[in-house]
């Protein structure tokens, strides 16, 4: 197969992982957020899983559609569903739980894929459509267990920062609150300059690793539902 036909094959299966695992990890921040209190998203119909309402050209489908062509710790985002934690029933454990919803959502699609891929494989008749199903759903993993861990390190505004500082001490907390107008600066740094300058350092390996740790036991279980 030509080089660009195959990357073109390659951008097609990641297009719709990319938009279900995006818009699934937000809503589920919404949805989390209304049980606990706050109907923000809801009032602002945002909880649709209609990715209409969430997607964003760059954020969604190019920044974390060229990360995962690249074989590379995948991020995106969405266009924000908003979270008024003032309205949550408690607020500083509202927000922590609010946070974790989408990195759970994401391992949970994850392990749905996995079991999707395990069926494909055990029953699916072998030709080009199971091979571009396969392909896609193997990226639907790997772009799941990336969204969900690498939104979980604790720098703004990443998912895990909201759960750190729910965790510290209050005056803490306010003191780690004010680091959130650095946190895109801090992921560049650590995701383009830092590589570069530095490449002895291997921190894209130190963050895929648990990543990949995470997709091969996803493809364990794919493997054992397949018969394998």
């Amino acid at each position: 197969m030509p080089a660009m036909q195959e990357t073109l094959l390659q951008a097609a299966a990641l297009i719709l992982p990319l938009i279900v695992a995006i818009v699934f990890h937000e809503v589920a921040h919404g949805y989390v957020a209304w049980l606990l209190g706050d109907p923000t998203a809801h009032e602002r119909r945002r909880l649709s899983l209609n990715p209409l309402r969430h997607v964003d050209p760059i954020g969604t489908i190019v920044v974390p559609g060229a990360l995962a062509l690249a074989h590379l710790p995948t991020f995106g985002w969405a266009k924000p569903v908003p979270v008024d934690k003032r309205r949550l029933r408690n607020p500083r454990i509202g927000m922590m739980v609010v946070a974790a919803a989408g990195p759970l959502t994401n391992l949970v699609l994850a392990g749905v894929g996995a079991v999707v891929l395990g069926v494909l494989a055990r029953y699916a008749a072998p030709g080009p459509v199971a091979d571009f199903a396969g392909l896609s759903l193997q990226y639907f993993l790997f772009i799941n267990c990336s969204l969900a861990l690498f939104n979980l390190l604790p720098i703004p505004p990443l998912d895990g920062s909201h759960i750190v500082e729910g965790a510290l001490p209050r005056r803490a907390a306010q003191a780690y609150a004010r680091m959130r107008g650095l946190g895109f600066g801090l992921l560049l740094l650590l995701l383009v300059v830092v590589p570069q300058i530095w490449p002895s350092l291997g921190l894209t390996r130190h963050l895929a690793r648990p990543i990949l740790w995470t997709v091969n036991q996803y493809l364990a279980l794919a493997n054992a539902v397949a018969g394998g």
